[in-house]
């Protein structure tokens, strides 16, 4: 009976380590050059999303979905969909929301944790999100896929984000997933796909 649990430990390891493992400083080096190349090709995205809200004290996360937009150097769009119309825009240092019809505007120099979220999240597309000073950046890789986790430094960053997950697709070096872990153990997680990349998008999309 020992022997088949200390077998059954061992093939449970053995999955976990199969599923992320840290990757080696060459492979850090190869996987920046791959994401560094297709970024700089890439002058605008668009891409559908899912995004998964867990909540600890639900048994099941609120899913709601959308259309994401970038064009470059640093215009973004968050179109959620479904179940309700919501957007929110960033664009010359504000952030614009349009709550069913009802707008409004932040300043991002007001908002370290918005600003912060959207320097990476255009950082993952114009390959500038490994060279912040603000994070500790660790390496993993997965079957089919290369994962960056930022931990922030500034104390009151972490307050609210405790860990932000970036998983890239091995083969075309995008990003295919964000997740952003907070303090407690709720979590946001957002699947991108059916991505479009340099496509025809016109400034007013961003007006919001």
């Amino acid at each position: 009976m020992k022997t088949k649990i200390a077998l059954l430990i061992l093939f449970i390891s053995g999955n976990l380590l199969a599923q992320e493992q840290k990757m080696s400083d060459a492979e850090i080096n190869a996987f920046k050059q791959d994401v560094n190349v297709v970024s700089k090709k890439i002058k605008t995205l668009s891409t559908d999303f899912v995004q998964y809200k867990h909540l600890d004290f639900l048994s099941k996360d609120i899913e709601t979905s959308g259309k994401m937009i970038f064009k470059e150097p640093s215009l973004l769009q968050w179109q959620y969909k479904k179940p309700y119309n919501y957007s929110i825009v960033f664009k010359n240092g504000k952030i614009l929301i349009n709550d069913e019809g009802k707008k409004s505007a932040v300043d991002m120099g007001n908002s370290k944790i918005f600003g912060r979220i959207n320097k990476l999240i255009v950082g993952s597309v114009s390959g500038n999100m490994f060279d912040d000073k603000e994070f500790v950046i660790s390496y993993f890789k997965s079957k089919g896929q290369n994962i960056a986790k930022f931990v922030p430094k500034d104390a009151t960053l972490k307050k609210y984000i405790k860990q932000i997950e970036l998983t890239f697709d091995k083969e075309e070096a995008t990003v295919v997933q964000v997740k952003l872990l907070e303090s407690s153990e709720d979590y946001t997680r957002i699947v991108l796909k059916n991505k479009v990349i340099n496509a025809k998008i016109d400034d007013s999309v961003f007006t919001n």
